[in-house]
């Protein structure tokens, strides 16, 4: 590494963790058209009957809640 100081070596690390965790976490991966599949059609009719902004508001809920437990969960 002291042989080349023109790499950004903490760039190389960031960029073989993010490979590794893309490898690692492929499996768990599913679109949506898959997870629709999944959840059955009547899953899939009830989810038609929402209007957009309805699912607007309950995301945006939802993020919000997540930001608050992610900000505030401490290390063990």
């Amino acid at each position: 590494m002291k042989r080349h100081p023109e790499v950004r070596w903490s760039e190389v690390a960031r960029r073989a963790i993010m490979e590794y965790l893309r490898r690692i976490e492929e499996p768990y991966l599913t679109s949506s058209d898959e997870l629709l599949k999944e959840l059955g059609s009547e899953f899939a009719e009830d989810l038609a009957r929402i209007s957009f902004e309805k699912a607007v508001k309950y995301y945006e809920r939802a993020r919000e809640a997540e930001w608050v437990r992610s900000c505030t969960t401490q290390a063990v």
